[in-house]
């Protein structure tokens, strides 16, 4: 086990202050019982307590971390909070809660299963009229009109030498890197974001998630790809964003390339499709298509990137 990943989280003085909050406005003291699922070294179980919970049931799938979490749970006298070392998806009979909180969230915000953890515990944990934290998920893109991400793949084209490493290259083209985007690197500084997929999630939602957003543009641009980013409702207005430009967290935004840059002139546009496919079974898959096309919609170009082109078996 990496306790270095979990330090990241207790750091993330952002993230931990908005799930506080979020907590402090729901739980009725004394009479309240939480249900916090994945709960790794049982900080968010802790201030479910601290905000009076009458119980506090912790779900943590690695036996590792939820060894580190008894010995919290001990430290703090916490005896209102129960531990199981366990997915909370095989937890036969699993205590009722009046809130359930699950901060499942990963830089892809689906990459953790949360879509199925939250079905799960909508079905058989959830008191009716109870509470989920998170609510909601959005999320969004915005075409990266900076090089420098786009620079660091074209190492396989200077390495010189008279030697091609072309298909190394486009392995890594069909990757999905995290990254630190600063606003100046995205059009219109990010105000062009557009969403892609809203979640609503205190209904079940389907692991299998597609979008498209269009872009049509004013001015001469070089699109070199697209960044992705997050919005978390945590309910009463309180949220958490991964956007550039929001307060940083331990999350970074995430690069989708193109294999060659778009040339984009004024008056044609872009489309970008985003598909996803989220399971425990089968992990992650992420694919995303860009058509460039001129006034009259005509076609000029299309790029289809696919994560399973990326990965070496």
């Amino acid at each position: 086990m990496r306790i270095e990943y979990h330090r990241t989280l207790i750091a993330d003085k952002a993230r931990n202050e908005a799930l506080f909050a979020a907590l402090k406005r729901v739980i009725v003291p004394g009479k309240s019982v939480v249900a916090d699922i994945g709960a790794g070294s049982g900080l968010l179980g802790l201030m479910a307590s601290k905000h009076g919970a009458k119980e506090v049931h912790l779900y943590e799938a690695s036996e590792e971390v939820a060894a580190v979490a008894a010995a919290v749970l001990k430290q703090n006298r916490a005896r209102n909070c129960h531990l199981y070392p366990c997915r909370s998806t095989d937890m036969l009979d699993a205590p009722k809660a009046a809130v359930v909180i699950s901060e499942t969230l990963g830089n892809y915000a689906l990459e953790e299963n949360i879509l199925e953890t939250l079905a799960d515990a909508l079905k058989r944990m959830l008191k009716p009229g109870g509470t989920v934290i998170p609510c909601l998920i959005r999320q969004y893109a915005c075409p990266v009109t900076a090089p420098r991400l786009s620079a660091e793949l074209d190492a396989w084209r200077e390495v010189g030498h008279g030697l091609d490493l072309s298909p190394a290259r486009t392995m890594s083209v069909n990757n999905v890197y995290v990254r630190q985007i600063e606003p100046k690197e995205l059009l219109g500084s990010g105000r062009a974001a557009k969403l892609w997929d809203d979640l609503d999630l205190t209904k079940p939602q389907k692991g299998s998630r597609k979008g498209e957003m269009d872009w049509t543009f004013s001015a001469t641009e070089s699109i070199y790809g697209f960044a992705y980013w997050w919005e978390a409702g945590l309910g009463g207005g309180l949220t958490i964003s991964t956007a550039p430009g929001a307060p940083r967290t331990h999350w970074e935004q995430l690069y989708f390339p193109l294999e060659n840059p778009i040339k984009v002139k004024k008056g044609e546009s872009v489309l970008l499709s985003l598909r996803s496919r989220s399971s425990e079974e089968t992990g992650t898959h992420l694919a995303w298509t860009a058509v460039h096309r001129d006034a009259s919609q005509k076609t000029l170009s299309r790029q289809a990137m696919d994560l399973d082109k990326g990965w070496i078996s």
